[in-house]
């Protein structure tokens, strides 16, 4: 079963992080991309490159940056091929946004 895992990132978790210590947060997204059951992801531009489109009277409305204020932003994805959720959730769980004060949200892809 495919699922993605979305991955939320506190605004700011990199501040005041040594070039060696963004490697190495690095490095551990480049692992997971590497594992077999990864088939696909990727790293978002920054959220202020947003542009969110809405519908209101008829008309399309377009704003610059993400829909609303948050505690955390979309900062990228994985899809994953797991045999089951508890598989996904372990993958996420290595995702270091977690452990950055951040968080992952896992939901099974919906394939007709």
């Amino acid at each position: 079963m495919r699922y993605a895992l979305l991955i939320h990132e506190r605004p700011g978790c990199y501040d005041g992080f040594s070039g060696a210590e963004r490697a190495a947060v690095t490095a551990e997204y480049v692992a997971l991309r590497a594992d077999p059951r990864v088939v696909g992801g990727e790293r978002l531009a920054a959220a202020e490159t947003a542009t969110t489109v809405r519908a209101a009277g008829g008309r399309t409305l377009l704003t610059d940056g993400p829909f609303a204020e948050t505690k955390e932003i979309l900062g990228g994805f994985y899809l994953v091929e797991a045999l089951d959720l508890d598989a996904a959730l372990d993958l996420a769980a290595r995702i270091p946004a977690v452990r950055l004060g951040g968080s992952v949200e896992v939901r099974p892809v919906d394939r007709p």
